[in-house]
């Protein structure tokens, strides 16, 4: 669906624009949802609106919904920076990488890596995780160019970071809810919503983990 209006839209925009799908419900009476499930952009709206009203939701969620993901969002130079700053923090400096990128062809994994050459692939679908759940896949890999599988010296070794168990039951609750699985039950090396008002004012920030902008349409 290309909404007009669209016309000013930056490129990744009009690229969920493009794949938006648009949901009426009678139940909705007042507020209008944008969210991302199964690589698609959804926008649920009020069953009342007309397509002018539609059209304009749409554009100005969707356009919400990716600020606020490239907000949360860090660039390939800010993911090596922080994998570097984990090694020296929880290994010691031991793990040294040749590059860390985001990559969207990971499948299932959150995460891989490949000792030989010192490469670890972060999945986007960790982009809008809290930080501590990047943190955690991160370190998962950054540990792997240690030890390569998932023995004793594997965990005793992640095991430095804090947050692991916790964030590995983040993990797996999404797995769940994703059909995913987690990272250490793999074969390889691997591994909030937002409310505000229509007319302006923000209702604030709900934590979960897929990013959402839902704005109050009766404001």
């Amino acid at each position: 669906m290309s909404p007009q209006g669209a016309e000013h839209v930056d490129a990744a925009v009009a690229r969920a624009l493009d794949e938006v799908v648009v949901r009426r419900s009678r139940r909705r009476v007042r507020t209008v949802t944008a969210f991302r499930e199964d690589g698609r952009t959804v926008v649920a709206i009020p069953a009342r609106f007309t397509r002018t009203q539609e059209r304009e939701w749409v554009v100005r969620m969707v356009t919400k919904l990716v600020a606020q993901e490239r907000r949360r969002r860090p660039s390939d130079e800010k993911l090596a920076a922080r994998a570097q700053t984990l090694s020296e923090r929880y290994l010691d400096g031991r793990a040294r990488p040749t590059s860390v990128a985001w990559v969207s062809n990971q499948g299932r994994r959150w995460g891989s890596c490949t000792p030989a050459d010192g490469t670890i692939r972060i999945s986007t679908r960790v982009q809008g995780m809290p930080t501590w759940v990047l943190d955690y896949v991160l370190l998962h890999e950054l540990t792997h160019l240690l030890h390569a599988g998932h023995g004793p010296e594997f965990w005793a070794a992640l095991g430095a970071y804090p947050r692991t168990e916790r964030a590995r039951g983040f993990l797996e609750g999404v797995a769940h809810a994703t059909d995913a699985p987690a990272p250490d039950e793999d074969d390889e090396d691997d591994v909030g919503p937002r409310t505000e008002d229509a007319g302006g004012g923000s209702r604030g920030v709900e934590a979960a983990t897929p990013v959402t902008s839902t704005t109050d349409a009766d404001a």
